[in-house]
C-alpha cells in the first residue's frame, strides 16, 4: 500500500515537472497533508495564472502549493462530487461535507467544505472538523483554576445563560462543546441548535439551521421549547429575534449557553441592550460572559530563554502589557525545528477573562452603565482581563508576547 508520504512525494514530483496530475490523489493528498500539519483550513484560491493553496496551521495562514490554472476545474469538480454538491452549478454559494477515510489506517476526519464564486473562478474553503474536542476539557483550553471554579458554579444552575464571546475564529464554539460534554448526563436533556453542526456529540439532540427551509435560529429555538429541554445550546445569537427568545428561555428554567461577537467580556452585556433587550432581563438572565482569544503555543521541542529586546521593551512602555511586563526581562521562546515546520509554535491555547453578573454588575447593567465601566468594575470584582491572562501565560512559558500583541488590541 502506497503510504501519505510516498503519495505526497509523487504528487510534488509530477507537479514539478508538468505531467498530468490525478486529480483524485491530488485531493487526497492535500486532505492527507493538511491533517499531518494539523491544519485547521484548506483554502484553493484561483488567481489570473494559476492557484494558491494555503493551509491555516495554528490559526495562522501558509502558502502551500501553487497549481497550474488548467486543472482548477477539476479540483473542484472532485470536491464537489465528494460534498454532494452540484457539479454544474458555478455562479451560486455551495456548503456541504463530507467524510474521508485514510486508506492506512483506516480512521476518518470530516470536512466541511465552502464554495463561492469569485472573479477568477470558484473560490474553495475546506474545514477539518477534528475529534479533539472529545479531548478538551477547561483545564487544557486553557482556563485558570479561578476561571474554572466561576464557569463551574454557572454550570450548576438549573437556569440563566452562559455566553462565550469574541471574534470568529477564536474558540468560542469548542468551548461551549466542552461545557455541553461536562453537563451532558442520562438525568438531562440537552438540545443544539447550530449552524453547522460542527461535531456529534453522542446522547445530545442537535438540530441544523437550514435557511432553504426557513429553519432559522430563532424559530428553531421556539420548536425546541416544545421538546421538554433542561439544557438548551443556540450556535450564536445573531439578530434581536433571537437575542429575544434566548433571553426569555433562560428566564423560565432553562440553562442556555450560546456565542456573541463581541471584543471582551464586558461588551457582552451592552451589546444585549443594543439588541433591544430589556435592562432588567438582561440582569436576571446572564450568570457569566467568557471573553477569549486564541494564542499558538511555543513548541516544546525546540522552546529555551530569551531575553526580551531594548527595542521591544520601550515599544510596550507605554501599553497596558508594558505595565504588567515591569522588571521581568526573561521569557520564552520557540527557536523553529522541524516538528513545528520551523515555525516555534505548536498547537494553541485560549487567553480569557469570566465576568460574573453578580449583585454589583446587575445594578450597573440597569442604570444601563457603559462596558468600560462594567469591565473596571469587574476587574475591581476579581476578573483577570484577557491581557493579564496572556501575560500569565507568557510568563509560564506557555506563549510569547508577540502572540499576545498579534490577538489582543488594546
Amino acid at each position: 500500500m502506497t503510504t501519505t508520504q510516498e503519495k505526497q512525494d509523487t504528487l510534488e514530483q509530477e507537479i514539478s515537472l508538468g505531467k498530468n496530475i490525478s486529480i483524485i490523489n491530488l485531493v487526497d493528498c492535500l486532505i492527507e497533508k493538511a491533517h499531518k500539519n494539523r491544519s485547521s483550513d484548506i483554502h484553493i484560491d484561483p488567481e489570473a495564472r494559476d492557484i494558491r493553496v494555503r493551509f491555516r496551521i495554528d490559526g495562522v495562514l501558509q502558502e502551500v502549493y501553487k497549481f497550474p490554472k488548467q486543472i482548477h476545474g477539476e479540483i473542484i469538480s472532485r470536491i464537489k462530487v465528494l460534498s454532494k454538491l452540484r457539479s454544474d452549478e458555478h455562479q451560486a454559494t455551495q456548503d456541504g461535507r463530507f467524510r474521508y477515510i485514510f486508506p492506512e489506517t483506516n480512521e476518518f476526519i470530516d470536512l466541511r467544505v465552502s464554495i463561492a464564486p469569485t472573479y477568477h473562478g470558484e473560490n474553495t474553503m475546506m474545514r477539518l472538523l477534528s475529534d479533539k474536542a472529545e479531548q478538551f476539557n477547561l483545564e487544557n483550553l486553557g482556563f485558570s483554576e479561578n476561571n474554572q471554579k466561576k464557569i463551574m458554579t454557572a454550570l450548576k444552575k438549573t437556569n440563566g445563560m452562559i455566553l462565550a464571546t469574541g471574534p470568529t475564529g477564536s474558540g468560542k464554539t469548542t468551548t461551549l462543546y466542552t461545557l455541553i460534554k461536562m453537563l451532558n448526563s442520562p438525568e438531562v436533556s440537552i438540545i443544539t441548535i447550530e449552524d453547522p453542526i460542527e461535531y456529534a456529540i453522542d446522547a445530545i439532540k442537535q438540530i441544523q439551521v437550514n435557511g432553504h427551509k426557513g429553519l432559522n435560529f430563532a424559530n428553531g429555538l421556539r420548536s425546541i421549547l416544545r421538546q421538554d429541554p433542561n439544557i438548551i445550546m443556540v450556535g450564536e445569537i445573531r439578530d434581536a429575534e433571537t437575542a429575544n427568545i434566548a433571553v426569555n428561555t433562560a428566564l423560565t428554567g432553562h440553562l442556555l449557553l450560546s456565542t456573541l461577537h463581541t471584543n471582551d467580556a464586558a461588551t457582552t452585556l451592552p451589546r444585549l441592550l443594543d439588541m433591544g433587550i430589556e435592562e432588567y432581563l438582561v440582569a436576571s438572565t446572564v450568570s457569566i460572559a467568557i471573553g477569549q482569544r486564541l494564542v499558538r503555543k511555543i513548541c516544546p521541542h525546540c522552546k529555551e530563554k530569551q531575553k526580551i529586546t531594548p527595542a521591544l521593551k520601550e515599544s510596550l512602555e507605554n501599553t497596558p502589557l508594558g505595565k504588567l511586563m515591569k522588571n521581568n526581562h526573561e521569557f520564552y521562546k520557540g527557536k523553529g525545528c522541524q516538528k513545528c515546520n520551523m515555525s516555534g509554535y505548536s498547537g494553541r491555547l485560549c487567553i480569557n477573562e469570566v465576568l460574573v453578573a453578580d449583585e454589583v454588575i446587575r445594578e450597573a447593567i440597569l442604570r444601563k452603565a457603559s462596558a468600560s465601566e462594567i469591565k473596571n468594575l469587574a476587574i475591581s470584582r476579581g476578573m483577570t482581563t484577557m491581557l493579564e491572562d496572556g501575560f500569565h501565560k507568557v510568563k509560564t512559558g506557555d506563549t510569547t508576547i508577540e502572540e499576545i500583541l498579534r490577538v489582543v488590541h488594546e
